[in-house]
């Protein structure tokens, strides 16, 4: 049987933008992967899904989801048919993401220091001062080249529109990037031929061009800088990245117990004595990096680490406080920010944001809930989020209790159509919804973002939850070069 007979019983809902089909015609920019794929049998479609899944479980691409208290550690699911974005669509995402990360940054340095748009109301105070991310602990802080956000991941989803939306930003430690990277490495081994006759631009200039701008932050002036990547262990839902980044990237891998301060210097202990370190690529959060100045009782950071960075004497990438930025109730004001800081009209779109914090807003929302997605400001991971078509009465009424505990920790959106894109599952070619996040760089020469993102999947058939812990997959991001 061959997979042509895939591709014609293939579903497309007509409500909703297909990434590989438009009114039954295959886009261009798939036409290669479609005509490649025809030529292939039922059989051999389930040999290079079958040896994927065979090169995750050996070579351990994990992630940990947590439930009742307890981790359980999987293999990342992966789709074999990849997510395939043209040349046009990225220059216009890729200026987007620019655009919205320099005024993110801006916004940082800003409330951080003078707070001009705090005094000038575009951006209510209560609305920065109540964000439990917020540290005061920050405010005239010395951040080497007032760069905060040295990593982004920004969340795009594509409507029914056509237009690309972003769903929201991940300043503090964004996750995901080796997956992105992992994906594209099991796509040269199941697709040897496909990616140079697609012409797909690389992703594999990630841990380069992050070692490169990590290199650039050192405060001494040494050729060769040491740089860490900090974990909070093997525990962390996290942890294969850690390991893969410090891998790839060629520095090693430490835990709060390795490093000690001394004289407002950080070292890192060694089988040759201490040696100081410059760089810290932290994927610990705020409030466990240092005991002495936030939580006491943590034992993944560093007694004293905020010292050494105060007087300069290491950078930490990124920098403490971000999650003021990327705060769910801060993101609707993200566009005027634009506006306030560059003077420019935002070029990626916004999903429409209801503050329940506002009487007003909270009556609508509660008046409309079968029609929208209710998330806690600063969760991640699709954590705590409601999804108002799918929910139970008795469940959006508990719902509704919990907001009304404390409002300012809730927002709400209007449920958005995501993108469906074509996934292999169960011999079968069936369309799933995906999301898209690039990874941004930001450095000293400025913001640099690798051609193409972790496109994740929904793989219940009708969810739009697409987060790994909730049961979501991946897929390989294809950015053509022409």
């Amino acid at each position: 049987m061959q997979t042509r007979e895939l591709l014609h019983s293939y579903e497309v809902d007509g409500n909703t933008w297909d990434e590989m089909y438009k009114e039954s015609a295959v886009r261009d920019q798939y036409r290669g992967v479609v005509n490649f794929m025809e030529g292939l049998t039922i059989e051999e479609l389930n040999k290079k899904e079958e040896m994927a899944r065979g090169l995750f479980m050996s070579q351990g691409i994990t992630f940990t989801v947590y439930g009742s208290g307890e981790g359980i550690e999987k293999i990342f699911p992966f789709d074999i048919i990849p997510r395939i974005i043209t040349s046009q669509e990225w220059n216009y995402i890729e200026r987007g993401i620019k655009q919205r990360l320099k005024a993110l940054n801006l916004f940082l340095k800003d409330v951080y220091s003078d707070q001009f748009i705090l005094k000038d109301g575009v951006v209510p105070v209560e609305m920065v001062y109540s964000c439990p991310h917020y540290l005061r602990e920050m405010h005239g802080f010395p951040v080497p080249y007032d760069i905060y956000v040295h990593i982004a991941g920004i969340d795009l989803i594509r409507n029914n529109d056509g237009y690309f939306y972003v769903l929201e930003d991940n300043l503090r430690t964004p996750s995901g990037v080796s997956y992105m990277l992992e994906n594209r490495e099991i796509t040269k081994r199941i697709f040897p031929d496909l990616l140079p006759r697609n012409s797909v631009r690389t992703v594999t200039e990630y841990p380069n061009i992050l070692h490169k701008n990590l290199v650039s932050l050192s405060p001494r002036n040494n050729t060769n800088p040491t740089i860490v990547v900090l974990t909070p262990g093997i525990y962390n839902s996290a942890y294969f990245e850690h390991t893969t980044l410090a891998r790839l990237m060629g520095v090693e891998l430490v835990e709060g117990r390795d490093l000690v301060v001394n004289n407002h210097r950080v070292y890192m202990k060694t089988t040759a004595g201490p040696q100081q370190v410059d760089v810290i690529y932290r994927r610990v959060d705020d409030d466990f990096l240092d005991p002495l100045m936030f939580n006491p009782s943590s034992m993944l950071g560093v007694a004293g680490i905020m010292g050494a960075y105060r007087k300069g004497n290491v950078a930490i990438v990124n920098a403490l406080g971000n999650g003021v930025g990327d705060d769910k109730a801060v993101y609707s004001y993200v566009p005027a920010m634009i506006k306030y800081y560059l003077n420019e009209e935002p070029i990626l779109k916004s999903i429409p944001t209801y503050q329940l914090s506002n009487a007003d807003e909270r009556e609508y929302v509660f008046a409309n809930m079968h029609d929208m997605v209710v998330k806690k400001t600063n969760e991640s991971g699709g954590y705590g989020m409601l999804m108002g078509h799918t929910a139970s009465d008795e469940e959006i009424f508990k719902y509704r209790t919990q907001i009304l505990k404390d409002p300012r920790q809730y927002i709400a959106q209007p449920i958005i159509s995501l993108s469906s894109a074509p996934c292999y599952m169960n011999g079968r070619l069936q369309p799933r919804r995906v999301d898209l996040r690039p990874y941004a760089l930001y450095g000293p020469q400025g913001i640099q973002i690798v051609p193409g993102g972790l496109t994740r999947v929904a793989l219940k058939q009708g969810s739009l939850v697409v987060n790994s812990s909730q049961g979501g997959g991946s897929k390989d991001t294809w950015v053509l070069a022409i």
